[in-house]
């Protein structure tokens, strides 16, 4: 998603009120765009097809529950209508309208998580209305429905994206950086998923992983070297396809542990899924990875 001009002529004012003018090019060469989902009072399921995190979704009568491949009911956790998300950027690369809908499988292990996301045409939402969750699904509880909001925002890199040698001087640090990161994003209360954006973690590999899986099939071994050297394999020996490949594999929705809903994913971490720059153009919406990351 391309910035405005606004929005460069703000992030470059907070980049110097912060102290960070020596890292200015950096940043902003490596700053996001982001599209937060925020709650907005518990659901209730009068107006339909609206963006939602939790409950039940609103499907047409022709879409199929999603199953696991033991036959078991999965779990839904959000529906986003896309003209609520994408109406503010026209460069967005998500489709123009319809809507997306999130299912999961149990949360075991935490890699190749089991799960569906479909995406239904603007034409066929007509027939959509309040489908009540089987009253056993993949993952065990009940969780309450509430109605999310989006928003355009920025995030520059995060703990494990930022390259340190880059923004730290002898006046500010990591400390300082993570001000001027909230300042720069307006990260708020209620904050329950983001749309691409940087993934949370440890680690800056999760592309690497996702990349491999989407690709290859193969198991990540939590070394980024070697997920390369399977992925320039896969493209005949082509580095700079890999590299090129990794880049574009982008992070399609994090969505975080909330006590309110009922998620809690793992240690209260979040649950991540991700496509490739390819497939999403393509609307391949069956074609992406989910993973969880909880410290």
């Amino acid at each position: 998603m391309n910035w405005n001009e606004h929005q460069r002529i703000q992030l470059e004012s907070l980049i110097v009120e912060h102290g960070f003018a020596h890292a200015s090019r950096y940043i902003i060469e490596n700053t996001r765009s982001t599209i937060r989902l925020t709650k907005a009072g518990a659901a209730d399921y009068v107006s339909s097809c609206e963006s939602r995190v939790g409950g039940d979704p609103d499907l047409p009568s022709q879409v199929k529950w999603p199953m696991t491949s033991d036959g078991i009911p999965m779990t839904f956790l959000a529906q986003l209508h896309l003209r609520e998300v994408t109406d503010y950027d026209e460069s967005s690369p998500l489709p123009a309208n319809g809507m997306l809908y999130f299912f999961v499988g149990i949360d075991e292990p935490a890699y190749n998580i089991e799960h569906r996301v479909l995406v239904v045409p603007e034409d066929q939402l007509g027939s959509a209305e309040r489908r009540i969750s089987p009253e056993v699904t993949a993952l065990e509880g009940s969780y309450n429905g509430f109605r999310v909001i989006a928003s355009p925002s920025l995030e520059p890199p995060n703990y494990a994206y930022v390259d340190y040698e880059q923004i730290e001087n002898e006046t500010v640090g990591y400390e300082e950086y993570e001000d001027l990161s909230f300042a720069i994003s307006g990260a708020g209360k209620g904050e329950v998923a983001r749309l691409f954006g940087y993934p949370m973690g440890q680690h800056d590999d999760s592309e690497y992983e996702a990349a491999l899986m989407l690709l290859t099939g193969a198991n990540y071994s939590y070394s980024k070297t070697e997920a390369l050297k399977h992925l320039t394999a896969h493209f005949a020996g082509d580095e700079t396809k890999a590299k090129q490949e990794i880049q574009d594999t982008l992070m399609l929705l994090e969505l975080e542990s909330d006590q309110e809903i009922g998620f809690c994913w793992w240690d209260a971490g979040v649950l991540q899924f991700f496509i490739r720059k390819e497939d999403l153009l393509a609307g391949r919406f069956d074609r992406t990875y989910c993973s969880l990351y909880s410290s």
